[in-house]
């Protein structure tokens, strides 16, 4: 069977716009490319460079579409007025949507992935004309499409709950782990330090600088921590890496009004290839998000034995289960007694990398791609 999946959200630029759905889409195409040599895929995509293992197995074929789809606008005139024509002409079995919305007047049967619906539970952190269209068109795509996929069993109830879906047409499949997230050698460790300044201590962020990530929350933490333990805080460090998304002008003032512009460092963007050696050298990982599809940075900090801090909302439990300390993403004072139980008690810190490796190991991209694969096999028939 002809198999289409739009990957014109997929991003190789080095920002934030590579991050979340633009690497769960990447992700899913090179593993059903794995596990699936019989049906032929078309794999829809803008005019931006990508690396040659991408989309790279013979029955894969990339359809340039000739535009830069990176910019908003672009790629929704090309969804909902060139898609539907391209369609026609490439006449697949079925289409893959794999970031909530799909072509309103595609004749293709269509699965679609529904990430979250935070613009919904959350419109205040959203910019208008973002929100207004995530929640017309997904709500609009969520009736026509055949099937819904979710990253998680909260996401898939929020759909039914908040779009009216009937459950038989949702299912759940978590994501994966890439296998190059994994421990390190200590020397390679030590070497990645020295090369970027690194001290022995620091606590990582990773993930876009935006207000669902709720960053000021961790540094009002550390900054409470640091005025706690004034001695054990020497010369540790707290890295937020991520790029800019938007409304991120809190975070930076929030910094210079606490007085911790000597330890926080901002990287920017942090390069996939060096991402497992950030979660490697850290003390820990902490991901004070308020509400996730799925959470894969913490995912991420497990499988390299990184011991991770995050919240106990939406996906988030279901990833991290009792491997991770779980707080309340509001609660600064328990997210304090964390960071300060990782940073200073080493049976703890252990207890928990240990933990974290075991349940790290349960989430894979090459299931994730099986199970995404059933769910094509099933709506075609």
């Amino acid at each position: 069977m002809r198999i289409a999946i739009n990957a014109n959200l997929v991003s190789f630029s080095g920002t934030y716009r590579q991050a979340g759905v633009s690497k769960y889409t990447e992700l899913l195409i090179n593993n059903l490319g794995e596990i699936d040599s019989s049906n032929e895929y078309l794999v829809y995509f803008g005019n931006g460079p990508h690396p040659p293992e991408f989309a790279a197995t013979p029955n894969f074929r990339l359809v340039r579409s000739h535009f830069n789809t990176e910019k908003p606008l672009i790629r929704i005139a090309w969804e909902q007025f060139i898609a539907p024509f391209r369609l026609l002409w490439d006449r697949p079995a079925l289409l893959h949507c794999p970031v909530n919305v799909m072509p309103l007047l595609a004749l293709s049967r269509t699965v679609i992935t529904i990430h979250d619906l935070g613009f919904m539970r959350f419109p205040e952190r959203y910019k208008k004309a973002k929100r207004l269209y995530l929640h017309a068109l997904t709500a609009l795509s969520a009736k026509r499409a055949k099937h819904l996929i979710t990253p998680s069993e909260a996401i898939r109830q929020e759909v039914i709950e908040l779009l009216k879906i009937p459950p038989e047409r949702v299912t759940a499949i978590a994501e994966g782990v890439s296998a190059n997230f994994r421990p390190f050698p200590p020397e390679e460790v030590e070497q990645f330090r020295r090369e970027n300044g690194l001290p022995e201590k620091f606590v990582l962020y990773v993930g876009t600088l935006e207000p669902r990530k709720n960053i000021p929350a961790l540094i009002r933490a550390f900054a409470q921590w640091r005025s706690e333990n004034p001695t054990e805080a020497a010369g540790v460090r707290l890295v937020l890496g991520g790029a800019k998304g938007w409304f991120y002008d809190e975070i930076f003032r929030l910094v210079e009004q606490l007085g911790l512009g000597e330890v926080v460092d901002f990287p920017g963007y942090l390069r996939e290839a060096d991402l497992p050696l950030w979660y490697n050298s850290a003390r820990c990982f902490v991901y004070p998000s308020v509400y996730e599809g799925f959470g894969l940075p913490p995912l991420e900090a497990m499988a390299c034995g990184c011991p991770v801090i995050t919240s106990d909302t939406s996906s988030i439990p279901e990833v991290v289960g009792e491997a991770g300390i779980l707080v309340k993403p509001d609660d600064v004072a328990a997210l304090t007694t964390a960071l300060n139980r990782l940073l200073t008690d080493e049976t703890a810190w252990t207890a928990y990398r240990e933990k974290g490796l075991g349940q790290a190991a349960r989430f894979t991209w090459q299931e994730a791609a099986r199970q995404t694969l059933g769910i094509y096999r099933q709506i075609v028939g």
